[in-house]
């Protein structure tokens, strides 16, 4: 049994609209918290959560931001993280080169050393519970993504873990 002439065209749409089509590809919630999950069991700190508040003020965040995408943190109640990037930056990425910080991260004097730590160290905080993510496209192009956590970590003094 065969292809039909309709069968193949139809299997060869599914098949570009998944290769293609980029924009839902580790951008889920769980993608999110997988990707923060992975880092934090690392360190044997208990896994976060997917909160759809959180999810909300960072979407409501960066889309205020579209206009010109720096980097610039809202100063919310929230602890935070953000990240741009061109092409197909998505969420997963965007976790991954916070977790690239880790090498910089010294436990001993609680400190970074040698660059940026703190995007790493918001990441594995122990007391934070809950995370919300959100990712959109600048006017200029490129991607904007935004974790926001709760309780915010980072805290003067405290280790992460």
């Amino acid at each position: 049994m065969g292809f039909s002439k309709t069968s193949l065209p139809l299997l060869c749409f599914i098949i570009l609209a998944l290769i293609v089509d980029p924009s839902h590809a580790q951008n889920s919630p769980q993608d999110y918290v997988n990707a923060h999950n992975a880092a934090r069991s690392q360190v044997n700190v208990p896994n976060i959560a997917w909160d759809n508040n959180l999810a909300s003020y960072a979407q409501s965040y960066v889309n205020s931001r579209l206009g010109d995408c720096n980097l610039v943190h809202s100063n919310g109640p929230y602890g935070e993280n953000l990240a741009k990037g061109s092409g197909a930056f998505t969420g997963a990425a965007a976790v991954d080169l916070w977790v690239k910080e880790k090498p910089f991260y010294d436990y001993n004097s609680n400190s970074c050393v040698g660059g940026e730590c703190l995007h790493y160290t918001q990441v594995v905080w122990r007391n934070s519970v809950r995370v919300g993510c959100a990712r959109a496209q600048c006017n200029d192009g490129w991607w904007f993504i935004s974790c926001n956590y709760d309780p915010r970590g980072n805290i003067i003094g405290e280790r992460p873990y």
